[in-house]
Formats: C-alpha cells, sequence, structure tokens
C-alpha cells in the first residue's frame, strides 16, 4: 500500500447484497430488520462514513445472501434514503432505491399503551399514511389509529 492512498480498502463482495445511503442514526435499525446477527456469511458494517447526499451514511455489505424485496423494503420505514445494490460476479447486477411497504406487519410497536397489540399476543400492523414526505413518513396502527413518524417508531 501506498502512502498517497487516503481511503480505507473493504474487500469487494464476488456475490451478495450491498445496503448503501443508510442515515447513520438508522443503520443498526436496519441491521436489526435485516437479522443481520442471525447471518452465517461475512457481514460488514459501515457507520458515520462520509456522504454527498446525507451528513454521514451508513452501509451494510452481506456476502453470498440475496434478500427477498419484501425484506429491502422494511428497510425504507427507517431509512427512506436507502440503495440496493445486488451484486454477482463482482460485478452489480442490480441498482435500486427500497420502496415504501403499504403495510408494515410485526416491526414496528405501537406506542399507544391501550393498544390491543400490546395487551394480547398478535402482531402489530402499520399503514403507510403520509408516502409524501419520505424524509418523515407517518405509520398509522391498524388496531388503535395511533400514528407514529419512522423517525420515533421502536422496533420490535
Amino acid at each position: 500500500m501506498t502512502a498517497d492512498k487516503k481511503e480505507l480498502a473493504v474487500a469487494a463482495l464476488s456475490a451478495g447484497t450491498v445496503i448503501d445511503h443508510i442515515p447513520s442514526s438508522a443503520l443498526f435499525k436496519a441491521v436489526k430488520i435485516l437479522g443481520i446477527a442471525n447471518i452465517h456469511t461475512p457481514v460488514t458494517i459501515g457507520n458515520n462514513l462520509p456522504s454527498k447526499r446525507l451528513a454521514a451514511k451508513g452501509i451494510i455489505k452481506v456476502a453470498d445472501v440475496e434478500f427477498p424485496e419484501a425484506v429491502l423494503n422494511r428497510i425504507a420505514i427507517i431509512a427512506p434514503t436507502a440503495r440496493i445494490n445486488i451484486i454477482r460476479d463482482f460485478k452489480v447486477v442490480e441498482k435500486r432505491q427500497v420502496e415504501l411497504p403499504e403495510k408494515v406487519v410485526g416491526i414496528v410497536k405501537c406506542d399507544n399503551p391501550k393498544c390491543i397489540t400490546n395487551n394480547e399476543p398478535m402482531s402489530t400492523v402499520f399503514h403507510i399514511v403520509d408516502r409524501e414526505n419520505t424524509e418523515c413518513v407517518t405509520l398509522r396502527c391498524q388496531y388503535c389509529n395511533h400514528t407514529v413518524t419512522n423517525s420515533k417508531a421502536h422496533l420490535l
């Protein structure tokens, strides 16, 4: 390595998924949504990296795993700026923006203490209310109509 090199090198993926442009404040929520703790292939997580679009960004690289689209789109709830890159044979074969799902099941906790989901063994269901403002997504509980924004949402 030469002394002029100014960036750290991270091993390239031969196959897998790269999730880039995650706001640093949402990175570990994205890790939780993806279930990274239960993956047994190499994973690289970078946080507070410089970004032209965001003040600071996070990145997740998972070798040899291609997540289902429905799982990746759940990240849009907490990181609507995230971009997905699918890697095969060391090449990016697909590059896309995450998309907000119509509803979110079993990911976000309802903050209303009287909500049935906090008192009975059942999954939470939230519907996306405000799809226009991707920086501040609003979710509404299907059972009690309580609303919460993505920045204040508590993950299960």
